[in-house]
């Protein structure tokens, strides 16, 4: 029993050359990621919080109150500026988006010959039978 035992024990091949611990000259204060847009860091978590949105915002707001007023225009210049985020304007409100010149978003823009060609019933056939009604 004590034979098998022996066996069992293994030993790394790697070999570490020195000390494992970091090093004194490693900096290990906090700084913004090199691609961050803002390039700050929040002042705290609770500050990043307030600000932060996933599919709107994480906070929930509370809805304002709004007073009828006698036109839409004096309604216009009384809301308050909409923040610029993700999220915060509704598509329809930000107007109609259009390629540019010589850009195409699917392919039945294109001419006829880059249309995409129908199925054939033969090849859904084969398709929904896994190539067993080519054989048959």
């Amino acid at each position: 029993m004590q034979a098998t035992r022996a066996l069992f024990q293994r030993q790394s091949m790697i070999r570490f050359v020195g000390k494992r611990a970091p090093s004194a000259h490693t900096d290990f204060t906090p700084r913004p990621h090199p691609e961050s847009p803002s390039a700050t860091l929040p002042e705290s978590f609770a500050a990043y919080r307030e600000k932060a949105t996933q599919h709107g915002p994480l906070k929930s707001q509370p809805q304002q109150q709004q007073t009828p007023t006698p036109s839409a225009s004096t309604q216009k210049t009384q809301q308050a500026p909409q923040p610029l985020s993700i999220g915060a304007q509704s598509g329809r409100s930000l107007g109609a988006v259009k390629p540019a010149a010589n850009q195409f978003w699917d392919r039945n823009d294109l001419p006829q010959r880059f249309h995409r060609t129908p199925f054939t019933q033969a090849e859904i056939d084969a398709i929904e039978t896994g190539g067993a009604s080519l054989l048959a």
